[in-house]
């Protein structure tokens, strides 16, 4: 026996063998442990694409709402543009416009005060032009350009007449018949805004269910009476003829001599001298003038104008009286009232004029000119 034979044997190492690994299985309980059954998994997706339309509703009810504000702010925005050219049409162009020609006057004054009124219609016209308009309101956008065309035609023309209207040379009738004729643009003017651009506008905002806009109105022509050719050369330039031909009536006159002479001014109880002497009258409104005319004609008049006219002060003032009748052969007098005056230490010149009736051959004493210092 040797001596290794007598040593314990060393323990045997036992190797285990590796654990296979599972592998993957698409059936049995393997494939129940990593997926969920059918039905919850519909159940998951249901709800997964249910959230998902949720979320796309929203955003398009939220898009839609964000347009439909805009576009309701877009028809204020363009109704609050309208409003403020309309306003200025309205309460600049014709007001000033209509001011100078019921005041007459032939001054530099006059003539640069209708120069500005156009310069203020051209701008209200270029306005609406530039205005950004809804689809909703494309017609009303086209009517309301043309109604401010009119406008600024008519208001156009006027200062390119009113030079001839307000002369003393026989081309005056038929500028004032011109400056009459425009007046026919401003009344189109108005009913084309009554009738189509405020009421395509109100259409416009109801259907977007925008209530607390209103549309303003809108009128220019002050009155129908300046339609007539007659009531402008009152206003504008009574020498000129109520009618544009230089006296009252038409048609050949009655047989027998026609025609009125001026006898006496006085203003404010002064008795003014005719030419360069002066005259100091009160400046106190209103102010009475009383004219004292003859009719030294053998036929009695209808329908005679007297016209009393200031120029010099801060603007030129000008008021008509209409006679219903005066009797051949007789005088009298008659009082018309200024409303304004110009102010103290003013000087200035009155002219009181009758116009020629028709048949008048005799007209140079149809007119006086005092020279009046107010105080």
């Amino acid at each position: 026996m040797s001596f290794f034979d007598d040593e314990p044997d060393e323990p045997t190492r036992v190797t285990r063998p590796a654990r296979p690994r599972r592998a993957a299985s698409t059936g049995g309980s393997a494939a129940t442990a990593g997926t969920p059954p059918p039905d919850i998994a519909r159940r998951r997706q249901f709800v997964l694409f249910g959230g998902l339309a949720v979320i796309a509703l929203l955003l398009i009810i939220t898009v839609k709402s964000c347009s439909s504000t805009a576009h309701k702010n877009a028809l204020k925005d363009y109704n609050r543009d309208v409003t403020s050219i309309v306003q200025s049409s309205d309460g600049t162009v014709s007001k000033q416009l209509f001011d100078v020609l019921s005041g007459g006057g032939g001054n530099k004054d006059v003539q640069v005060a209708v120069q500005q009124v156009r310069l203020e219609a051209e701008q209200d016209a270029k306005r609406a032009k530039g205005l950004d308009a809804p689809d909703d309101v494309a017609d009303a956008q086209h009517d309301f350009e043309m109604v401010m065309n009119f406008r600024l035609a008519g208001v156009t023309e006027i200062a390119g007449q009113l030079n001839k209207a307000l002369s003393n040379q026989p081309s005056a009738a038929e500028a004032i018949r011109r400056i009459a004729g425009q007046m026919q643009g401003f009344l189109a003017s108005d009913v084309v805004y009554s009738q189509r651009v405020a009421p395509l506008i109100k259409d416009a905002l109801d259907d977007n269910d925008i209530h607390d806009q209103t549309v303003p109105a809108s009128k220019f022509l002050p009155s129908i009476g300046w339609l007539d050719a007659g009531k402008v050369g009152e206003k504008l330039n009574p020498s000129a003829g109520a009618d544009g031909s230089g006296s009252t009536g038409t048609g050949a006159p009655k047989p027998g001599t026609h025609g009125h002479g001026l006898v006496q001014t006085k203003a404010n109880g002064v008795t003014l001298q005719p030419g360069t002497a002066i005259n100091r009258v009160p400046s106190k409104a209103p102010l009475p003038v009383e004219v004292t005319y003859a009719n030294q004609g053998e036929n009695d008049e209808t329908n005679v104008t007297i016209n009393v006219k200031i120029t010099g002060g801060p603007k030129p003032i000008s008021v008509n009286k209409r006679l219903n009748q005066t009797k051949a052969g007789t005088q009298a007098a008659v009082t018309i009232n200024l409303p304004t005056v110009p102010p103290k230490g003013s000087s200035t010149t009155m002219t009181v004029s009758i116009k020629p009736v028709n048949g008048e051959q005799k007209t140079d004493n149809n007119n006086a000119t005092y020279t009046v210092l107010f105080n």
